[in-house]
């Protein structure tokens, strides 16, 4: 019998291997400061370019109030309990129902964070002999949720709709014989690529297929749409999804996440989700912060429009200046470059020491090998400066990364790991 953790001892999977010279600069980086546009790292000024707060709300005065007040009024521990148990309250009820009205459902349900939360919609929506059809690229916390089912699950190739219709065909004759249904998983916005997914065209498919469409719309929410409800919303198809899921982690800049759908689906949930009946009841100033940053969704259509002005020109001036990112149709800006993981840590490096630039580093396993994904998050708080520097900065490494800098930099990288 071997030691169970003898295969931890050998192979410390394909990030885990680099932790030696990536951990506390490359990953598990220290951001310091309040959160902005520019905030600190390494002893330095940088644009940061890797912080979700979508609509500057992080440190906007009015929420720091709001958030402030909660916490000297209750604390950080009312409501004790799990929601079913000791810890529901009108505040909890209040949120839920302008949550629903938001984003045009009968009802929601709050979650206590958007991963578990996930992760337990999921196992709760499906039994057996159920069969779920979801997109290759999906989340890892849909990832994790289908990993609970028992059932038969299939994936469809990234947003393509004909390996979704096959796959339907697929899930219908299994579903015929074991007498139960299919769930179809999107993302509203896919948060490596920026693409959105294509609900239209899945919608669409319900004319021939019986499934029901449950989509994660954790970018989209507050970012997309007429009024900030997402990609359903975008789309003109927010009515034919089934369960709506959302993060307040992203354009709320807090902690928490909630499910929105028809009222008997969200009565059934909340008696049936796990994570949720079996956990503490989301804290009372996190909800009434909550509640706070819905309003000014709802009442400053400023911020959204101050977003998109600095998405646009941050990613036209990337594809002006010949740069790759993608088929991006959301704010999330990935910019594509070619290159091993040794150059893009010599690269990284460059531009947040000398430079002054923070975003996200991405490589294999998470893309292909051979390919560096740099992953950039414009917020309303940034600049047109803060844009300007961006671009310039990015085209001076382009020209290293194709000048060979990197590769030679990256040997001494190597060398350390021998």
């Amino acid at each position: 019998m071997k030691d169970l953790f003898e295969k931890i001892y050998k192979d410390k999977g394909p990030l885990g291997k680099w932790a030696s010279v990536a951990e506390g600069y490359f990953v598990f980086p220290k951001l310091e400061g309040p959160i902005a546009n520019r905030m600190r790292f390494n002893g330095r000024e940088v644009i940061t370019w890797s912080v979700n707060d979508y609509l500057g709300l992080a440190n906007h005065p009015d929420v720091r109030k709001v958030d402030a007040e909660a916490a000297a009024e209750y604390g950080s521990a009312y409501p004790m309990g799990a929601r079913m148990m000791s810890g529901h309250t009108d505040l909890h009820e209040q949120l839920q129902n302008e949550l629903a009205e938001f984003v045009n459902k009968e009802a929601a349900y709050l979650l206590n964070f958007g991963y578990q939360g996930m992760v337990s919609t999921v196992d709760a929506l499906v039994s057996k002999d159920d069969v779920i059809v979801y997109d290759v690229d999906a989340h890892a916390c849909i990832i994790d949720g289908v990993r609970l089912h028992h059932g038969k699950r299939f994936t469809y190739k990234h947003n393509d709709i004909e390996s979704i219709e096959k796959n339907l065909q697929r899930a219908t004759k299994i579903a015929e014989q074991t007498g139960g249904g299919i769930l179809v998983i999107s993302e509203g916005v896919f948060g490596m690529r920026g693409e959105q997914g294509k609900l239209k065209e899945i919608v669409a498919l319900k004319e021939k297929y019986n499934f029901r469409l449950f989509v994660d719309d954790a970018h989209g929410f507050g970012t997309l749409g007429a009024t900030g409800a997402g990609a359903g919303e975008e789309q003109g198809v927010q009515d034919q999804i089934d369960v709506y899921f959302a993060t307040f982690a992203k354009s709320m800049a807090s902690t928490g996440a909630f499910i929105a759908a028809d009222q008997e689906i969200i009565d059934y949930l909340k008696y049936n989700l796990r994570s949720q009946m079996f956990a503490k009841s989301l804290q009372m100033q996190l909800v009434k912060g909550a509640l706070k940053r819905l309003d000014m969704l709802r009442s400053m259509p400023e911020l959204k429009n101050k977003l998109w002005e600095n998405v646009n020109a941050l990613q036209g001036g990337l594809k002006e200046r010949g740069f790759d990112i993608g088929t991006t149709q959301s704010c999330v800006t990935p910019v594509y470059l070619k290159g091993s993981i040794p150059e893009a840590m010599a690269l990284v490096k460059d531009l947040r020491e000398n430079f002054g630039i923070f975003c996200s580093i991405v490589v294999y396993p998470v893309i292909p090998k051979g390919l560096i994904l740099l992953r950039l998050i414009p917020t309303a708080s940034h600049t047109m400066d803060d844009i300007n520097e961006t671009l310039d900065a990015f085209s001076a490494i382009r020209d290293r990364l194709e000048g060979g800098v990197y590769k030679r930099l990256s040997a001494s990288v190597a060398k350390a790991m021998a």
